[in-house]
């Protein structure tokens, strides 16, 4: 694997990629699953290593990043609960270095020179939950999800003792309390213990025994097991009475909720690395499971101000504790191909306990990183991990290797399709230039089409979607949408007429009347789709979610995105803050293809996809207008004032055209401001700007 600082903007934009899928594969099994396939050490390399090319390009940080990425779609099983405030996740960091890195970025966004204090606070190893109470009741307690929307867990949370079903006269109207759902070393041993004896399968660690147990349809056996929980954080909230993070522990602790006894207040640097070498000491001792340090600005006025990047805040951060190794075999590597074509090794592994976590496999990245560590069948490896997710092979064990080893040789056909495939020059990735011929990558978008974040169809998993598509049932997106009308009746008319692609979905195996009805009416009630779930569910290279609504808010119409990217009209693509050159190509690539635009057109006869209208802010002068900030501003960061464009609903734009509104003007402004004044585009002091949005 290059070095960061050796890679070219494409061989980066094309690992960016690679990460961001593997990444989210690795977040549906954490999360959703509860049976994750990785170890939190490839996991955390893959995210260090995502951050780390991001900081170099970043123009080039994709919608679907990584860092912005946050958990995973909810099971279907639990009624959904929208959060007020979204539940979102802390960017990680793994060094001293990188501490310091992140409290100077506080300080810039801030304008200053003084380093805050902070709360620093064990990070739990566990599950995150909400608990909502109204005129001191508890009334709702649900799980994060994918951020937005997580489960109705009230039934199951009221089990667990430690939370408090009434609140005191003097705590808030509405308060919605946040914390970590975690099962103790010492009730995760005794229920393993248990169903050893009961013949039943045990649990891999205390994380997954608290999140099966959380998550049970039947509240009774989560009664039966012994959960815990500690309370950290709030969402939504009538009135505040408290001014920082360590004046809310202690409403906490007067309204009955449990809080960790090793929160500390930290005014420097060398204080927190102290505490963080302490706990990671003692952390084996304690009777629960920890995997890092949270480290949160401890003034609520300055969280506020810090405000948050899409998925994270800035005023808070994770520092993770180092991976765990072992020693194990590669018993086989085998080649997967995703839905772009790429083609990733994976190693198979001698399946090992490490840290309490059975591992059996490992992504090797791509050929490069085969051949740099010189990677073989048959060889003992080093693999480290820091929890529960995919494995990082550290190096190979060159003395233990075989006598007749062999080095891998890196195919140059699809295992799926036999079609050729390629490496371009500069990229890291070899592709299959099958396209959608390819079974696996046809499998692959399918299955992104119908994903949480995009169509959303219950029923349509991936064993399903796979087994249609082999059987023909489904070969793009828009035979989804006619699977009803293809459906031949359990009693046939003899006479009637044999629709083409016919098929008695009722008759096969896993099937009856009653689910096939189920399949037909979830397929039907997707029949309109809001744009940005559409253009992410086109699966277009690079354009994840967040993407998808930047281009949603500054479009409005699918059919005016559509027209302007078959134009290949880019200006006005590029100039959105957050597309570069790189995404804005593979947007325009995307629908310069025939085969897509037939997919489309297809498509649209069977849905409809709704015009976006950005509901934020309407009583701000900003709202739904494109701003471009530009010189050195005296009052606020450019970071700062961005984040305030945001929050009033505007779109920021990088760059002046004849779309933009505003251009809001510092010291030494340049360039822009004359463009601006050239093409008659209103021009607003930094102090116009605060004056308006007050």
């Amino acid at each position: 694997m290059k070095n960061v600082n050796e890679l070219t903007k494409e061989e980066a934009a094309k690992e960016l990629e690679y990460i961001a899928q593997e990444m989210s594969k690795s977040d549906i099994s954490y999360y959703q699953l509860d049976n994750p396939y990785l170890t939190d050490a490839q996991y955390d390399t893959l995210k260090l290593r995502n951050q780390q090319i991001e900081d170099r390009f970043p123009d080039l940080i994709r919608s679907d990043s990584p860092s912005r990425r946050v958990g995973a779609p909810i099971k279907s099983e639990f009624a959904k609960v929208h959060h007020r405030f979204p539940m979102l996740s802390l960017g990680d960091i793994f060094s001293i270095p990188e501490l310091e890195d992140f409290i100077m970025g506080v300080k810039r966004f801030l304008n200053t020179t003084e380093t805050p204090i902070f709360m620093a606070e064990p990070k739990i190893d566990g599950l995150s939950f909400s608990a909502r109470y109204e005129n001191g009741q508890f009334v709702q307690g649900a799980t994060r999800g994918d951020g937005s929307t997580g489960e109705d867990i009230t039934a199951n949370l009221i089990t667990i003792r430690q939370l408090p079903l009434t609140l005191p006269p003097d705590a808030p109207k509405t308060l919605e309390i946040r914390g970590e759902v975690y099962m103790s070393k010492a009730d995760f041993l005794a229920l393993n213990q248990k169903y050893e004896k009961e013949n039943k399968k045990t649990f891999a660690n205390p994380r997954n025994a608290a999140a099966g147990s959380l998550r049970q349809l039947d509240s009774r056996i989560t009664a039966e097991r012994k959960l815990s929980l500690f309370a950290y954080t709030w969402g939504e909230v009538s009135e505040k009475s408290w001014h920082t993070q360590a004046e809310f522990f202690e409403c906490l602790k007067k309204w009955g909720f449990p809080i960790n006894p090793y929160n500390k207040l930290c005014s420097s640097l060398q204080e927190i690395e102290k505490h963080f070498q302490y706990l990671e000491e003692i952390r084996s001792s304690l009777p629960y499971d920890i995997d890092g340090m949270v480290y949160k600005v401890n003034d609520i006025v300055l969280q506020e101000r810090l405000g948050f990047l899409t998925r994270t805040p800035r005023w808070a951060i994770a520092h993770k504790f180092p991976a765990e190794q072992a020693i194990t075999t590669i018993n086989n590597i085998r080649i997967q191909v995703g839905r772009t074509g790429a083609l990733t090794p994976v190693a198979d592994l001698e399946p090992i306990n490490v840290g309490g976590v059975i591992v059996s496999h490992a992504t090797l990245h791509n050929e490069d990183e085969i051949k740099r560590k010189d990677i073989r069948i048959g060889d003992s490896v080093i693999i480290q991990r820091a929890g529960d997710v995919i494995p990082q092979i550290v190096e190979v064990i060159k003395e233990k290797r075989l006598q007749n080893s062999q080095e891998f040789i890196f195919p140059q056909t699809c295992p799926e399709c036999g079609a050729h495939a390629i490496r371009e020059e500069d990229e890291a990735v070899r592709r299959c230039t099958g396209g959608l011929t390819c079974p696996a990558q046809a499998i692959e978008r399918l299955i992104h089409f119908v994903s949480r974040d995009a169509f959303d169809i219950e029923g349509l998993g991936n064993k399903v979607i796979e087994e249609f598509y082999r059987d023909g049932i489904i070969k793009n997106p828009a035979d989804i949408f006619t699977i009803e009308h293809r459906n031949q009746p359990e009693t046939l008319d003899l006479f009637a007429p044999i629709q083409p692609n016919s098929f008695r979905l009722q008759n096969r195996e896993g099937w009856g009347k009653k689910s096939a009805e189920n399949l037909f009416k979830a397929i039907n009630n997707k029949r309109s789709i809001s744009l940005p779930r559409f253009i992410y569910a086109l699966g277009i290279r690079q354009v994840g979610t967040a993407t998808a609504l930047l281009i949603a808010k500054n479009y409005n119409t699918f059919s005016k995105f559509q027209q302007e990217m078959i134009a290949q009209e880019t200006a006005k693509l590029i100039s959105i803050d957050g597309i570069g050159g790189s995404m804005a190509k593979d947007i325009v690539e995307f629908f310069a293809e025939e085969h897509n635009q037939k997919i489309i057109s297809d498509l649209l006869l069977q849905i409809n996809v709704e015009e976006y209208i950005d509901t934020s802010r309407k009583d701000s002068p900003f709202s739904n207008k494109t701003i471009v900030f530009t010189g050195t501003l005296e009052k606020m960061t450019r970071a700062e004032a961005k984040a305030k464009a945001l929050e009033q609903g505007a779109k920021v734009a990088g760059s002046v055209s004849k779309n933009t509104d505003y251009v809001v003007i510092g010291t030494d402004a340049g360039s822009k401001a004359t463009k601006a004044k050239e093409l008659g585009v209103n021009i607003l002091s930094e102090t116009e700007f605060l004056e308006l949005i007050k």
